[in-house]
């Protein structure tokens, strides 16, 4: 039953595509089923690695062969009938008020991509080495006060400073898994074991999902994390369940046990080479990072003798408790929680960009810097080979070209506490999407009994 808690920020491959696709490559065509997410292409005169991408910094179709270590929008995203122009399809109207945040935008993903200065594209290996040197040295500094102090008045503070520390290298290990850390896949892949290992992530199995959901994002079926709920699934749920889905802490408690189990109905874990989530082509990448995971796995069992259980909780296990919550808080808000209901779509009516115009900008106060702008969503899931030093100033060049379509973020105090009454309003609200109709929105558990316990 418990297992059923992850479903919001489960993982789903693609379904096996045959014919066109979706994504506007549409010079190619498939010829055995995809797996992952990866975009539909194949041979073309000699078959092409699956594990090729787009390079979009240059605008150009070029397909190169090392991508295995970054994670790329589409080149070009095929418009639906009406989109360029902004027509409402299919008499759809948003839930947002006036304005239809489900309609198709009047603007294409090149409009967004002219609209950023050409040097944001640039990732400078220095600068983004300079980040992990800093956060390195900062949760080792932590880590020496507080066991110098050992007093139990600073152990909170230091507590809820190292999780949050735990969580700035999450963003900086996920930066070189989008390959926005820098060019060198060497770098990037080494750098990325380094910091994902080092709080118990592993590194390709987790690129490789959150490839995927990137390249879903917005769609019902085939989204990877805090997808919604169909009605029917929904309804089939009994009541302890439901209150451990939507009841704080517990969806914040999620992440670990997703690595491991995913989600209802679906087979194989983010440690898995076999699992379902990876074509053959990645099972060494996988193998790597399940290893690397058990050696800082066992590295921490070598610590429990050496310092003492007790120690090493205070150390380091409450730490990654927190860093775990951060991570759960910050992914599920940038999907969920806007005053405005968001769009989430099926079939022809989904498209990259659409799908990236659903996420959500926010304000973390003086978190922004620590945890390396990753409130700063929109352009990011639009373009995730940007450096994350890079996004605000991209944001603000193409504000003007997003229109009413970016949600600008509240305005955070130091701390975002604010965040914390978006959460559970959200939880309290969002519980299902429609099991029809191509563009759906959250709705709410009509039945006090259902309810009345969540959060």
């Amino acid at each position: 039953m418990a297992s059923l808690v992850l479903s919001e920020c489960g993982i789903k491959p693609l379904p096996r595509v045959y014919g066109k696709p979706r994504t506007g490559f549409t010079s190619v065509h498939i010829k055995t089923p995809i797996k992952s997410g990866f975009f539909p292409y194949q041979k073309t005169g000699t078959d092409l690695k699956l594990n090729s991408i787009w390079n979009l910094t240059s605008g150009s179709s070029k397909i190169e062969r090392n991508w295995g270590l970054k994670v790329s929008a589409p080149l070009k995203v095929a418009p639906i009938d009406g989109e360029e122009r902004g027509e409402r399809i299919n008499g759809v109207s948003g839930e947002g008020g006036d304005f239809d945040f489900g309609a198709p935008p009047p603007f294409k993903l090149a409009d967004i991509r002219a609209a950023i200065p050409k040097h944001c594209w640039i990732k400078d290996p220095w600068k983004s080495m300079s980040y992990v040197v800093r956060d390195v040295a900062i949760v080792f500094g932590l880590a020496a006060v507080a066991a110098y102090i050992n007093n139990w008045v600073f152990w909170p503070i230091y507590w809820a400073a190292q999780g949050t520390m735990f969580w700035a290298l999450f963003v900086l290990g996920h930066d070189c898994g989008h390959g926005s850390f820098s060019n060198d896949p060497k770098l990037n892949s080494v750098a990325g074991h380094i910091l994902h290992s080092s709080i118990l992530v592993p590194y390709h199995g987790w690129r490789i999902s959150h490839r995927t959901h990137h390249q879903n994002h917005g769609h019902v079926e085939n989204d990877e994390s805090w997808h919604p709920l169909n009605e029917k699934t929904y309804k089939s749920l009994d009541i302890v369940t439901k209150i451990l889905r939507f009841s704080v802490p517990f969806p914040l408690l999620a992440y670990p046990i997703y690595l491991w189990g995913r989600s209802p109905g679906k087979k194989g874990s983010h440690f898995d080479p076999n699992s379902d989530l990876f074509v053959p082509s990645e099972r060494k990448d996988v193998i790597t990072s399940t290893i690397c995971w058990t050696a800082m796995a066992a590295l921490l069992v070598g610590l429990n003798f050496v310092m003492g259980p007790m120690q090493m909780l205070k150390l380091y296990g409450v730490p990654y408790g927190i860093f775990v919550m951060w991570l759960d808080f910050v992914t599920y808000l940038h999907h969920h929680g806007h005053e405005e209901k968001l769009p989430w779509y099926r079939g022809k009516e989904w498209s990259y960009l659409r799908g990236g115009l659903t996420t959500i900008d926010r304000d973390y106060g003086w978190i922004n810097n620590i945890h390396h702008d990753i409130g700063t969503h929109v352009i990011h899931h639009l373009f995730p080979q940007i450096p994350h030093y890079h996004l605000i100033e991209a944001t603000e060049a193409a504000r003007p070209v997003l229109g009413k379509y970016y949600r600008k973020p509240k305005k955070s105090g130091p701390l975002p506490f604010h965040l914390f009454g978006d959460l559970i309003r959200s939880l309290r609200k969002d519980h299902f999407v429609s099991d029809e109709g191509e563009v759906v929105y959250y709705r709410t558990d009509p039945q006090p009994s259902n309810t009345s316990k969540f959060t």
